[in-house]
């Protein structure tokens, strides 16, 4: 977690620290990094709070080696790390002599002095100890003789473990299994660990070769969220040591990896960073399928185009209807949203398909926004049911001190008209407000449906502002933490927008609808 926050843009406070904490526990990791109490004093706040809650995993404080001219017990940086009151202490020192000779300007023999002392220094205060040996893969080939010469003496001061620190990232996987296992075949008194960073594209596969070359501790951070293109992934790392090669490293069985999928999302809402859909395991397109002979297969035998079932990392298997995808898409889109199976000659299914064929032409694009490709399904089958329909809309804009937006909006509802106002501070804005003001006095669970990403793409050649744009928006359900996006395209933005949030809502209506109805149903056969 610590290594997670030093990533551009990411900050925690001190309650969304201690919630990951307890949500890694609950995973069942057996250390959480929590921060770094010298450089951050926040992090001693978060050791002892999350204290409070028991965890079974322990908590780790982050700290560097001491100064070259500071007396150990008289270094801040090393005292101050024990207010904190760590289970763990993890500390870092140069294991490159580049860095010794450039970095801290000191030389080699001093530098081995300072990580001896800091190590000690915990160890006396009935502290276990986790050193990072920094940057080690690159001192090993530089310069392998003083690289091995910390591994000696990290081993004869029997820490619980000796991590190997590829801090640059450079390291391609027959590099770290060749290094990793010649120092797991020197050393007699230490657990040898990874620290992998991502900046090859390799600290995934990296882990993994570290693993099999005799590495018993991997750190990783979810997401690979991390400094610079940052770390192995945690959600990655973990299902692919768990189902791929029988390694249990996490607390309890099999079944806590259904938790990924959700710590991960969690993570990239408490960070702000975008959501990765091409994430292995635990993004949204991982179990996704368009083209028309995988799903067609899928439908048949799931094991013919996935490598493991999406249900045991908490994902789904989610059918993309476009252009490409056949019948077997629509087919498998009607058995997702309603439970029931027609045939691939269906009028329906053949009309639905031209109809997202011709809309595809015209700019639209299915992939991710199933929910507006539902919505032609549902009418197409005879089973939309009208909740609202916008008959007019009007956006007034303007700027003094800063801009703001003003629309009205008419709908027709439950057999009235109904017209809303809305204030923003951009046109969509404005009409989105108007709309929700509008249908929330007969609709209040739509106060359930959150807008949070929305995006414009220009289409073919640019026209400027003459050009005809296509709008994409994402919606979730507070409640279900479901996720759904629709299009439109147009050439006003004003109009593709208002059509795509309009569809957002009604998808929200029609599948409450139609679980309702497929509920009662149920009941009355049975």
């Amino acid at each position: 977690m610590r290594e997670g926050e030093q990533a551009c843009g990411v900050s925690f406070r001190v309650d969304d620290k201690i919630r990951l904490i307890m949500e890694l526990d609950d995973l069942g990791v057996d250390i959480v990094e929590c921060g770094w109490p010298s450089a951050n004093p926040k992090d001693i706040t978060v050791i002892k709070k999350a204290r409070e809650y028991s965890p079974k995993c322990k908590l780790a404080a982050f700290t560097s080696t001491r100064r070259k001219d500071r007396r150990v017990e008289e270094d801040p940086i090393i005292v101050n790390t024990l207010k904190a009151e760590p289970d763990i202490v993890v500390i870092f020192g140069k294991a490159w002599s580049l860095h010794v000779r450039e970095v801290l300007k000191t030389d080699y023999e001093t530098n081995l002095k300072m990580i001896e002392d800091s190590i000690q220094f915990f160890k006396d205060h009935g502290i276990e100890v986790i050193f990072d040996a920094e940057h080690f893969f690159d001192g090993y080939k530089d310069d392998k003789e003083y690289a091995m010469k910390i591994v000696k003496l990290v081993d004869d001061l029997k820490v619980r473990t000796l991590v190997l620190c590829d801090t640059n990232g450079g390291c391609l996987p027959h590099e770290i299994y060749d290094i990793v296992s010649n120092v797991v075949s020197e050393v007699k008194n230490v657990k040898v660990g990874v620290h992998l960073h991502n900046d090859s594209g390799c600290a995934v596969a990296n882990s993994i070769m570290a693993v099999l070359a005799g590495a018993s501790h991997v750190q990783v951070t979810i997401n690979g969220i991390g400094e610079r293109c940052g770390n192995a992934d945690l959600c990655q790392v973990v299902p692919n040591l768990m189902l791929k090669l029988g390694v249990k490293v996490l607390r309890g069985d099999v079944e806590k990896l259904k938790k990924l999928t959700y710590l991960s999302r969690l993570v990239y809402e408490l960070t702000g960073v975008p959501r990765n859909p091409y994430q292995p395991y635990v993004g949204e397109n991982a179990f996704s399928h368009k083209a028309g002979v995988h799903v067609d297969a899928i439908m048949k035998c799931p094991r013919a185009y996935e490598h493991i079932d999406p249900e045991l990392v908490g994902n789904r298997r989610r059918i993309v209807v476009s252009e490409l995808s056949g019948r077997a898409a629509v087919l498998s889109k009607i058995q997702e949203v309603l439970g029931i199976q027609l045939s691939k000659t269906d009028p329906r299914v053949i009309r639905t398909l031209e109809e997202l064929k011709k809309l595809e032409e015209n700019g639209l694009n299915f992939d991710q926004a199933t929910a507006t490709a539902v919505l032609i399904l549902l009418k197409n089958l005879g089973v939309y049911k009208e909740f609202f329909r916008v008959l007019e809309w009007k956006v007034m804009c303007e700027r003094v001190n800063e801009p703001r937006a003003w629309s009205w909006i008419k709908i027709a509802a439950q057999n009235k008209i109904i017209i809303e106002a809305g204030e923003g501070v951009g046109p969509v804005h404005a009409i989105d407000t108007a709309l929700r003001n509008a249908l929330v006095k007969l609709y209040p669970e739509v106060s359930n449906v959150e807008l949070v990403d929305y995006r414009v793409v220009l289409l073919g050649v640019p026209k400027h502002t003459a050009s005809i744009v296509r709008v994409d928006i994402t919606f979730r359900d507070k409640e279900s933490e479901e996720y759904w996006t629709t299009t439109h395209a147009s050439k006003n933005i004003v109009d593709a927008s208002t059509i795509a949030i309009a569809d957002g809502i009604d998808y929200y209506l029609q599948l409450r609808y139609l679980k309702d109805a497929i509920r009662v149903v149920k009941s009355i056969m049975s």
